[in-house]
């Protein structure tokens, strides 16, 4: 064995182990520095350097708790109710419904509007409301409320209403939840502006990008079995500096950002 070659080997090694600590020092030390000076200049006031601004933000009641629930189990006497539809349920739990009589979804004005069809032709429609509507592939996606707060992006508390090129819906898929209980919290719900520097401190609100809307609502937090438990969560809604929009959507209560996204359909997947 060449020792002295060896040698050089694990000094190289070492070196490098060394930057690579020394890096982590260093940004160890730069974040605790941000949180220092975060804790010192008020929110406001750093946001203003930035040219980050926000419309007038929501009202809110420091009374949300973690919440569980229990998908439907969609009953035959349910679904003997629904007019003018043949429908097929997946598991229990997840209906899919083809219209026979396609329904406008367009009002006088020539806008979209799913009044109708939520109130006559989906079970307990009046129970979601309106995330997005894509003309493009023809669908607009709801989302189940709990005294009018949404469930976000739950597949098994979601509505998406499929229409043909005349704007008629033709079928939807529905998911739904039930025996709503409630989880007791140790800590205070973060306040629309703390919700806000939350994204900033993480780098989330570039400069001159403008919050334009906030909401609170509830995502998926666990599942245990049949029991899923959802989080108080904030939607906020962004506008970059280039006219970009952004969705982000934080714990209410724990401060992480949460990554959602819409499950795929299973027509998606074909």
């Amino acid at each position: 064995m060449d020792w002295n070659k060896s040698k050089t080997i694990f000094i190289i090694v070492f070196s490098i182990v060394n930057v690579f600590l020394y890096h982590l020092y260093l940004n160890k030390l730069t974040d605790a520095q941000n949180v220092q000076v975060m804790g010192k200049t008020p929110i406001e006031e750093l946001l203003k350097m930035d040219n980050v601004t926000y419309d007038e933000l929501p009202p809110y009641k420091n009374d949300q708790f973690y919440m569980s629930a229990r998908s439907m189990i969609f009953t035959d006497e349910q679904i003997d109710k629904l007019e003018n539809q043949i429908v097929e349920v997946s598991d229990e739990t997840y209906l899919q419904s083809e219209l026979n009589d396609p329904v406008s979804v367009l009002n006088e004005k020539g806008d979209f509007d799913f009044t109708k069809v939520l109130s006559k032709y989906v079970l307990n429609g009046a129970e979601y409301e309106l995330w997005t509507v894509n003309e493009e592939t023809r669908q607009a996606l709801l989302f189940q409320k709990v005294k009018d707060n949404p469930i976000y992006f739950s597949r098994n508390a979601m509505l998406t209403l499929h229409w043909n090129e005349k704007k008629e819906v033709t079928n939807y898929e529905q998911g739904m939840l039930e025996e709503f209980g409630t989880f007791n919290r140790k800590k205070d719900l973060l306040s629309p502006i703390e919700a806000i520097g939350n994204l900033y401190s993480r780098g989330y609100l570039k400069q001159g990008s403008k919050v334009k809307y906030m909401k609170l609502g509830y995502s998926t937090h666990v599942q245990v079995s049949e029991t899923q438990v959802f989080a108080p969560t904030w939607h906020v809604r962004v506008e970059l500096k280039d006219g970009v929009i952004e969705d982000y959507f934080i714990n209410a209560i724990e401060g992480m950002i949460i990554e959602l996204q819409h499950e795929p359909l299973e027509e998606e997947n074909e």
